[in-house]
């Protein structure tokens, strides 16, 4: 069934916390030049590390296809944290039908000099690289899921708002279409210094340029929005609020709470290891985002 064969979707909801310490020098992790599987492009030229993007294609692409596409951003607090944590997410959407992309973005573990606004920048770029390139990658640039967990999800939103933030003017990297579809999962959505949290990691003068929840397009894309109430690191409040703005004005979110989760509410509450994939079948199946040639 289709529902099975997107359980190894689910992603992987590894969510490294937004509070977790930083390690430097030896304990440093390397950054992934590849992946097996998988073919690997450079979308940004920055040291001491060029920024990849890990594409993985599914059984007989051909550069004439226009497929749906799934983009995957792993989490780590905007500081830390590799694509090692989402390529298996690019692979699982390469074996239902779709390309799968596992961008790589400038963390301060490994790129020290980087702060969290060079992280939306990287999201934003990551996005628009693909749109460039749809036709000689076989994808449809107006299909395109983006998919993210904790910092990801924050990624994810920045990638569906149109006006960039002030310091990321530059045209070109701002994205040419929406994304198709988001899957967030424990998302912090409100950077704000009033409300937030993670703000201070923007290392601007206005970190609240970077909160998505105060940015949002009048129109966005359909969300599925999954976080678990006992969240001590991500207040459940902020899904909550996100959810509240984007049906005021009149846009699709699913909004499915977590009973006693936390942060990491697959751990919390095992049952929701099963029943996300499922969640997220139905909104891909819904929105005929799903390849045609995967229906049972």
């Amino acid at each position: 069934m289709r529902s099975q064969q997107i359980l190894s979707l689910v992603l992987a909801w590894a969510v490294a916390p937004l509070s977790a310490a930083l390690s430097y020098g030896q304990n440093t992790p390397a950054t992934p030049t590849s992946f097996p599987g998988a073919d690997t492009v450079i979308y940004r030229d920055a040291q001491p590390e060029p920024v990849r993007l890990h594409i993985v294609k599914p059984a007989g692409w051909k550069p004439t296809d226009r497929r749906p596409a799934l983009v995957k951003f792993f989490g780590g607090g905007w500081q830390h944290g590799t694509p090692e944590k989402s390529i298996g997410g690019a692979r699982a959407a390469a074996r239902l039908g779709m390309v799968g992309f596992a961008p790589d973005y400038r963390v301060v573990q490994r790129w020290p000099d980087s702060d969290a606004s060079h992280t939306v920048a990287d999201a934003r770029r990551a996005i628009r690289w693909i749109q460039d390139h749809a036709d000689e990658l076989g994808v449809d640039p107006q299909r395109i899921i983006v998919v993210g967990s904790s910092a990801g999800a924050h990624l994810a939103l920045w990638t569906a708002i149109t006006t960039s933030p002030p310091e990321l003017t530059e045209e070109e990297e701002a994205p040419r279409f929406k994304p198709a579809a988001l899957i967030l999962s424990s998302p912090p959505s409100d950077t704000s210094a009033a409300t937030g949290v993670g703000g201070d990691r923007f290392n601007v003068a206005e970190p609240d340029r970077y909160s998505p929840l105060q940015h949002l397009d009048a129109t966005m894309p359909p969300v599925l929005l999954i976080h678990g109430d006992a969240d001590r690191l991500v207040p459940f409040a902020q899904s909550v609020a996100l959810h509240a703005a984007l049906v005021a004005t009149g846009n699709t979110c699913e909004f499915h709470p977590v009973p006693g989760g936390g942060h990491n509410y697959t751990q919390d509450v095992p049952s929701w290891k099963r029943k996300v994939p499922e969640l997220q079948s139905d909104f891909l199946t819904r929105l005929h985002l799903l390849p045609v040639a995967n229906e049972d």
